[in-house]
């Protein structure tokens, strides 16, 4: 049973149960304190949690997850995989255990035939909290599972809960026995590789507190609402049934690993390094897939550097199966004709999604080479020691480089050297440590969600700002410092939620509205305004006059000025992102915005940085469409609808089954947008293209003024070049002309002064060589040179003492001050490298003393710091060295 089939039956027996199908969710969670949506669970938080009401009594889905806190277990287990799919059921205070056991074992063990998966009851095991007894008594009722495979187990493992206070319940689970030639007997109570979970039904039936860890906390009751939460894996259903041995080995995942094989060469089930290797080929090129075609692209930071960890484990992988070019032209083509079926969008978008994953592929491949460049040198200088590879430097090449340490290793070992392991180790510990320590810190500045549960409760908040500036409303809730409060007083910071507002709440790329709210005896400034959880609008106030309690009546009154503004910026983002498009081919697509009174800045897909003559245009077409005065129209209609007349949905955005859809000038400018937008693209005013810049391999920045702020910044530019020709007795036709041979001139002076200063120092040589003294087994050269022009001045006169000093054992160390910078260069000659002296290792040394670093070859090295008082420490702790 191929694994879309799976999915399909999957829908269709909860469809038919009264269960309301959910397109899954983006991986790019919604959740603040989730980086990516892990389970299946996790776009039904807020009505698992009562945060938000549910609107439908029963769900399913199949979800896109990804996890990668186990990566390094990828390809070496059976089931660990980085993207993987979750089929659920949920029930919102609808059925509970007996409708989710009934469902469960219906489905599973319903024949092929008749529509369910088809399994053997005698192949199944269940396990259950060994104190559930009603699970227990409804699983011998609705299975025909004798009372040996319905196994009692603790806390540790049937017991769900979020590790907060909140709901939480009793789980259980089935597993499939794979067989006695996989492991013991005994059931799942093994732990066996053996019994491979595929399903999870979660009791959500108690509320907790006092949560000490996953086995310590009080039950305060039962919840007024139980609900159900489950999930399948698809992936372990779909293995099963398609009688392979592991995940990467069913249809979406095994086409990938095997032309990976192809290409390298090997033959998978030969040779276990190999296959790991290949497994994880084939996992990490469908997780990129699927990320980039939600929206996520390559970067330093956040989900684009698990992104960007992930396509870079696949390159080193197969360059550890021997194939040293480009791969990705060759394998992600593969696995979007895997994935297409079940995700149409993969083979709709695969034009986006290929250019990031290849542009991604090119860069680390130029950096894997300089990367390649430092191991060699490090291996030569082992050699030549008889020492190990530092420890600093292979942990530099897999935290900067991307190296894992298995590649390090491997070179080292072709080379016949060790790396030091102690070091790396270290320093790999420290980084985690680091990181813990970040993510807690992080934990820590979440937001108790908890606090908006009771104001959700109570209906969503209605936003009129589309038709109005002013609206009255309600007054029905208070937070003050986390804490629900009936009243705010004046000089507080408070969270208000009202029952309407015409203030816009921070979304879609728009920031927040600025304005006030007012009432009977109190005024209150608008510092923010939010979405904390969907459907409800919070506003931040500072309370300026009187006080503000539940239930009053309440004003909110939009800054007009600055709604203007906000309008034009977000109008003018999208005339930019239509004239990019124009411009740059349809290949331009928005991939992330901000836009507030007076600036917008457009981030798109473009992989080269855009010369003048195309921003010149982009902002010509830009500013000629606000001339033409077209029309902006906005509609709302069904999602369907508005992706069937064209309307731009742009990644990374999730849309309800209801959007709004803003036409400039009709299908020119056509996109799904929630914001506020001018009526008219002439009330923009003027769009000033201030900046272009990188933002990922695969991603340019531009940012523009709009409107009044354009304007002003045009009149600035133009009295700069009225002072500059006033002063320079030039035309302004003229100023460009006269300002470039005013920089020639510059240029020659500065080229006879440098000349000047090189054959000074020049004349210095004599006297340095002079100056060798006789320290450890070598001829030293040790000065202060004091002020210098730059570093160049300084190696070129260190090169030429040392060759003056070639036919001995010698070293040349020089040290000076560039502009308030320290700089020191050592040079040896041969005979002193015969010595063991080598010019990196003393460079290093001196620009440690110096605040700041350095090396080089052992022939010729540099180093620098921050701290030019600390030249003559540099040079004794480098004479002590050489003493040494």
């Amino acid at each position: 049973m191929q694994t879309a089939e799976i999915h399909r039956r999957w829908l269709d027996f909860f469809e038919k149960r009264g269960h309301t199908v959910v397109p899954s969710a983006s991986l790019v969670s919604d959740d603040p304190s989730l980086m990516f949506t892990v389970a299946g669970m996790v776009p039904f938080v807020p009505y698992l949690s009562g945060l938000v009401p549910a609107p439908y009594p029963r769900a399913t889905s199949v979800q896109k997850c990804i996890r990668t806190n186990d990566i390094e277990e990828v390809g070496r287990t059976p089931r660990h995989g980085t993207f993987f799919q979750m089929c659920g059921n949920f029930s919102f205070g609808d059925y509970f255990k007996e409708g989710a056991i009934q469902f469960a074992w219906e489905l599973l063990t319903t024949p092929e035939a008749d529509g369910g998966l088809g399994f053997d009851a005698k192949d199944l095991w269940v396990t259950v909290y060994e104190e559930d007894e009603e699970a227990i008594a409804l699983w011998r009722e609705h299975s025909s599972l004798p009372d040996e495979r319905i196994q009692r187990l603790g806390k540790d493992t049937n017991y769900w809960s979020t590790g907060q206070p909140g709901p939480a319940g009793p789980c259980s689970e089935i597993f499939f026995d794979l067989g006695p030639e996989h492991g013991i007997d005994g059931g799942p109570a093994t732990d066996d590789d053996r019994y491979v979970e595929i399903w999870n039904l979660v009791f959500m039936q108690y509320e907790v507190a006092d949560v000490k860890s996953k086995t310590d906390f009080t039950i305060l009751g039962e919840l007024p609402k139980k609900n159900i939460d489950t999930g399948m894996g698809l992936e372990r259903v779909a293995f099963i049934k398609q009688g392979v041995q592991n995940m990467y080995e069913i249809d979406q995942v095994r086409p990938v690993l095997d032309r990976a094989a192809e290409l390298t060469g090997k033959t998978y089930g030969a040779d276990h390094a190999d296959d790991v290797r290949l497994r994880v080929i084939a996992d990490h090129v469908r997780s990129g897939l699927m990320l980039i075609a939600d929206g996520v692209t390559p970067s330093n930071e956040g989900r684009g550097y698990i992104l960007r960890r992930l396509l870079r484990r696949v390159i080193l992988s197969m360059r550890l199966l021997g194939f040293d070019g480009a791969s990705f032209a060759e394998l992600f083509p593969v696995s979007r004709d895997a994935m297409q079926e079940a995700y149409p969008a993969v083979a709709r978008d695969f034009d986006f999604i290929s250019r990031a994953a290849y542009a991604e592929e090119k860069t680390f491949l130029r950096t894997l080479a300089s990367g390649i460049q430092i191991l060699d040198t490090a291996v030569e200088t082992a050699k030549a020691g008889s020492v190990a590879v530092p420890g600093d430097t292979a942990f530099l090449l897999h935290d900067t480089h991307g190296f894992p340490i298995e590649l390090t290793l491997e070179i080292a070992e072709e080379a016949g050297v060790a790396v030091d392991r102690t070091v790396f180790s270290e320093l790999m510990q420290e980084q985690r440590d680091r990181a813990k320590a970040d993510a807690k810190a992080k934990k820590g500045q979440r937001a108790d969600l908890s606090v908006y549960k009771e104001l959700r409760g109570l209906g969503e908040t209605l936003f009129t700002g589309y038709d109005e500036l002013v609206h009255e409303s309600r007054v029905l809730g208070l937070v003050v410092d986390g804490v629900p409060v009936r009243e705010a007083h004046e000089g507080q910071i408070a969270e208000l939620v009202l029952s309407e507002t015409s203030l816009w709440a921070e979304s879609g790329g728009q920031d927040s509205d600025q304005g006030v709210i007012v009432g009977d005896g109190f005024e209150a400034e608008v510092l923010d305004v939010q979405k904390p959880v969907p459907g409800l609008i919070v506003h931040t106030v500072k309370v300026s006059v009187g006080t503000i309690g539940i239930d009053q009546r309440a004003e909110t009154r939009v800054d007009a000025n600055y709604r203007r503004g906000a309008t034009q910026a977000h109008s003018a983002t999208h005339i930019v992102h239509a004239a990019l498009r124009d411009v740059l081919g349809a290949s331009a697509h928005q991939a992330g915005s901000y836009n507030k009174a007076g600036y917008m800045r457009l981030d798109f897909t473009h992989s080269e940085a855009l010369s003048a003559e195309t921003k010149s245009e982009i902002e010509e077409i830009s500013n000629l469409a606000i001339r033409s005065n077209y029309e902006v129209v906005t509609r709302e209609m069904g999602i369907d609808e508005a992706k069937a007349m064209g309307a731009m949905a742009l990644f990374g955005e999730k849309y309800g089954d209801r959007v709004r859809v803003v036409d400039i000038g009709g299908p020119w400018s056509r996109e799904l947008c929630a914001g506020t937008h001018v009526s008219s693209s002439s009330e923009v005013g003027m769009i000033n293209l201030v900046s272009e810049s990188s933002v990922g391999s695969t991603n340019r920045r531009v940012e523009s003024l709009v409107g009044l702020e354009a304007f002003q910044s045009f009149a600035a530019e133009r009295a700069i070049v009225q002072q500059l020709a006033s002063g320079l007795r030039v035309p302004r036709a003229e100023l460009v002309g006269r300002v470039q041979d005013l920089g020639a001139q510059l240029k020659a002076a500065e080229k006879k002064i440098a000349a000047f200063e090189a054959e000074k120092l020049a004349q210095r040589v004599p006297e340095l060589v002079a100056s060798a003294e006789p320290i450890g087994n070598v001829r030293a050269v040790l000065h202060s040179l004091g002020a210098v022009g730059s570093a160049d001045d300084v190696r070129g006169l260190a090169i030429q003492a040392r060759d003056r000093l070639a036919a001995d054992a010698a070293v040349v160390v020089l040290a000076g001050d560039a502009g308030g910078k320290p700089v020191v260069i050592a040079a040896t000659t041969e005979g002193a490298r015969n010595a063991g002296v080598r010019a990196g290792d003393l460079a290093k040394l001196g620009a440690q003393v110096l605040g700041g670093g350095g090396g080089g070859k052992p022939d010729l090295a540099q180093g620098g710091g921050a701290d030019p008082t600390q030249i003559d420490a540099a040079l004794a702790a480098i004479r002590g060295r050489l003493a040494e």
